[in-house]
């Protein structure tokens, strides 16, 4: 049940865009550096502060990181219950922070992580919450003009504070086949999960300084009503298709399971890694852990390499901001060849081998 009743509609102390720290057994999720980079243009913007909120056990050196990474502030619930990720503790956690502290944005990453985490949280403190975003924005209209429109009477009867925007939220809809922007009206925080791989990753500056803040939350093991036995890391955990800067992929042309055998020879020569379209996800020649587009992964690496792959919507909106996209595909006429820096008209089984051969005469 939601917690935070209060009015909300003066917004005045509702103030900073905070950035959730994802971590995993001590090491820091590359999203969040996506996130910093993307709030910290945000926070500029506004003209507020860019904020981290770290939850784990011995937190120290990422704190220090996050500040490289442009954290003005890092808000820090390090304790022996916060170790693993567990929704109970980790949403206790983020309430009690946002009623302490009253930020005006909160982003987190798409992960499973913040996939289960952001509504829990959203719900809590009883706010609205727009999943999978890839775009990030400010509107320019000034809050009491907004609410005006909607509420006059609100207007007229109190003093609302103009200090404030709404945060302009767009994600794919109906399939990848249009965009939608979303607002969260009066309601504060505004929260949203963004993307891994969509945003530019802030870039690191050592020299930076800011402050550490403790928190200091109340948590005992009953408020947790799960407990961690053991962590398991599977050969399909290993996959990073959102950090790999040279991916090949597969699709439905490769005919059967036994294509990926070549596509792992193709990324093993070229230092990349595995990446698929739904459609062969989907037909069990490979684990969804590798799938690209819109129900997969959103990937930015320097190279891409569609082999096979006709070029759906849903797959072009998780790799088309690429920086340089190679698609092979018999089909000339194939939609991948509209996004493509460079299109090879054959069969994949043919060229492959052929690129594999160059690449490693050039390299």
């Amino acid at each position: 049940m939601g917690r935070l009743k209060e009015d909300r509609s003066d917004r005045s102390d509702w103030k900073g865009v905070w950035v959730f720290a994802e971590q995993r057994q001590g090491v820091l999720n590359s999203v969040a550096i996506e996130l910093l980079g993307e709030g910290k243009k945000l926070a500029d913007d506004i003209g507020t502060e860019l904020c981290a909120l770290l939850i784990g056990e011995n937190m120290g050196d990422i704190a220090k990181d996050l500040i490289a990474y442009g954290a003005d502030k890092v808000y820090v619930a390090d304790a022996p219950l916060l170790k693993n990720y567990t929704t109970d503790g980790y949403t206790n956690v983020f309430e009690q922070a946002i009623e302490a502290y009253k930020p005006e944005i909160i982003l987190l990453g798409a992960t499973h992580i913040g996939r289960d985490l952001a509504p829990r949280v959203a719900k809590r403190v009883t706010t609205g919450l727009t999943a999978d975003c890839t775009h990030l924005d400010y509107d320019s209209t000034k809050y009491t003009d907004f609410l005006a429109a909607i509420t006059p009477a609100k207007v007229a009867d109190k003093k609302i504070e103009d200090n404030a925007y709404n945060l302009k939220m767009t994600r794919p809809a109906f399939g990848g086949n249009l965009m939608a922007t979303i607002t969260c009206g009066s309601c504060r925080p505004q929260m949203a999960t963004v993307r891994p791989g969509v945003m530019d990753k802030a870039t690191r500056d050592d020299s930076r300084k800011g402050e550490v803040i403790s928190l200091d939350i109340k948590l005992s093991e009953a408020d947790i009503r799960t407990k961690v036995l053991e962590i398991v890391k599977t050969a399909k955990d290993m996959v990073s298709l959102t950090d790999a800067e040279i991916i090949v992929s597969g699709g439905a042309g490769l005919g059967s399971a036994d294509g990926f055998k070549l596509m792992q020879e193709f990324a093993d020569a070229v230092g990349g890694v595995v990446g698929a379209s739904r459609a062969a996800v989907d037909a069990g020649w490979i684990d969804h852990s590798h799938q690209v587009g819109q129900t997969g992964t959103t990937v930015k690496p320097k190279i891409y390499f569609a082999c096979g792959i006709s070029g759906a919507i849903q797959h072009l909106a998780g790799m088309q901001n690429s920086d340089i996209i190679v698609a092979i595909n018999k089909n000339e006429i194939a939609p991948i060849f509209e996004v493509a820096d460079y299109g090879i008209v054959g069969d994949l089984y043919k060229v492959v081998p052929m690129i594999i051969e160059a690449w490693g005469k050039n390299a």
